[in-house]
Parts: structure tokens; sequence; C-alpha cells
């Protein structure tokens, strides 16, 4: 390679910084350096096209997150790696059925899962400010469900930082649909950043 095309910034200058990881990023200029980038996220989209539940595109969702394996972080416990999620629409039939409380009809409640402190204290204590913030933002709380989780194939790491699952339920009088998702949405960003890790 001639002198000028790498002054020009030619991608497969072998010389630049992060060469090799891949040639098709650019090459270092002011604060960027190819250096440093990453990425991990494996993304997939498994929908039904007109918009009907089954509990089969919750197995080909977990299906494909089998196939991300790869893009997961994993540390030096194969059984510990960083996590990944499922977004699914509130499955209001299971609930009414599950719930030792009464929900209104679907839409007219949101749902939402708390990762609570394994501390008894710390869990009442956040549980009493989510349930504050809640009730600031015009919302009651319905109840909470203790989620039923499967816990034997996690590693030791894991487990020693394992939160206590806790689903919330909440409405608000006169909300339903887009308009309490946008509130519930305002409950959760509160409690995220007024809480947090506490």
């Amino acid at each position: 390679m001639r002198a000028d095309e790498r002054s020009a910034g030619n991608r497969h200058d072998p010389d630049r910084p992060g060469a090799g990881a891949n040639p098709d990023l650019a090459p270092a200029q002011g604060l960027y350096d190819p250096r440093f980038e990453h990425d991990a996220c494996g993304v997939n989209f498994i929908v039904h096209m007109k918009g009907l539940r089954s509990h089969e595109i919750v197995q080909h969702g977990i299906g494909a997150l089998c196939n991300l394996q790869h893009r997961g972080a994993l540390g030096s416990e194969l059984n510990t790696g960083d996590g990944a999620g499922i977004l699914l629409q509130i499955p209001d039939a299971y609930y009414q059925e599950v719930v030792p409380f009464d929900l209104p009809r679907e839409g007219r409640y949101a749902t939402g899962i708390g990762f609570l402190p394994r501390d008894p204290a710390k869990g009442a204590h956040a549980v009493e400010a989510i349930e504050k913030i809640v009730a600031s933002e015009g919302l009651r709380v319905l109840g909470w469900r203790e989620v039923p989780i499967d816990d034997s194939m996690i590693g030791s790491m894991a487990r020693e930082t394992e939160p206590d699952f806790q689903q919330l339920f909440l409405a608000g009088d006169g909300l339903a649909d887009l308009d309490l998702d946008r509130k519930a949405y305002i409950v959760r960003k509160r409690i995220e950043h007024e809480i947090g890790d506490d």
C-alpha cells in the first residue's frame, strides 16, 4: 500500500489502530477511534402478523434466544451470562386466572416485573417507595405477585446476585390502553431514577 493511500484514510490500512477487527470501519478521526467499536446485541422479532397471541410464538422466541447464545457475554461460569428477555403482549386470560386479586378488564391495567432486593427489609422498603411513586402519578397498585422461577440452571455467581422477582399490577381511574401505557412508562422511569439500585 502506498503512503498516499494510507494518508487518505484507506479502510484496509493494516497499520491503523483497530485494523484487522473489521476492515469496514472508518479510520480514526477526531474523537472517533475504531479501537473502541464494539457490539454485543442480537435482536429477533417473532410476531403473528395479525396480532394473535399464542404460546407457540413464545416458544419460537425462546428458540431464537438460544440461537443468539454466541452474542451474549459469558463469564468464567458457562451457566452465568448477561441475560436476555422477551417482550410480549399481556396474557390477560392467564393473569385473570393466576393472580390472587381482582383485575380490571383487559387494557385497563398495566404490569411489570420488579427486581427487588432479597433482603426482606430492603425489599419492603423498595415496595413502599414504588407504591408511593405509583400513587403520586395518580395510579393505584392492584397487587403484587411473586413470580414463579426456576433458577436450577444458574451458576453460583448469578445466584449470589439473584433478585427477588415480584410482579406489580397497577391501574388508573379512566385510563386504558395507550394512555395507561404512557403513565406506566413515567412510573417506570421514575422508579429507575429515584430508587435505582438502592
